[in-house]
């Protein structure tokens, strides 16, 4: 691990979250929520490589985020949390949904889905 490389991740993650917000404000729903994912998942790998020195090489959000929550209780607490966890994994089909399904997302549901990241997800990824 190279304390380079966490940090491109970390500058890509935020990249995302603030392409995210303008492609909602834009109506892209679909193309923002996809961002999100890219979002949260950068940061847990960025968090990951920071205090392991390595991350698991997938995409699933839910696994890397278990994988975090060996090292923080914080994020234990967060999956224990059934609320958590259906945004998670909402968020974490968006990956597969938003860029290879004909899966539209609606202004309520994507709003509500960056409330979540911006909020709750971001608070307790970043706090660590």
């Amino acid at each position: 691990m190279s304390l380079e490389e966490a940090e491109i991740l970390k500058e890509r993650a935020l990249i995302f979250l603030k392409n995210a917000e303008y492609l909602i404000e834009q109506g892209y729903n679909d193309i923002g929520a996809f961002n999100m994912e890219q979002y949260c998942q950068l940061m847990v790998k960025y968090k990951l490589l920071l205090n392991v020195g390595a991350y698991p090489r997938t995409h699933s959000l839910t696994a890397l985020l278990e994988e975090l929550s060996k090292i923080s209780t914080r994020v234990a607490d967060f999956l224990r949390d059934g609320g958590n966890v259906i945004y998670v994994t909402k968020i974490e089909d968006a990956y597969i949904g938003s860029g290879y399904l004909a899966r539209r997302y609606g202004a309520v549901e994507v709003n509500e889905m960056l409330r979540f990241v911006k909020g709750v997800c971001r608070d307790v990824i970043e706090g660590i």
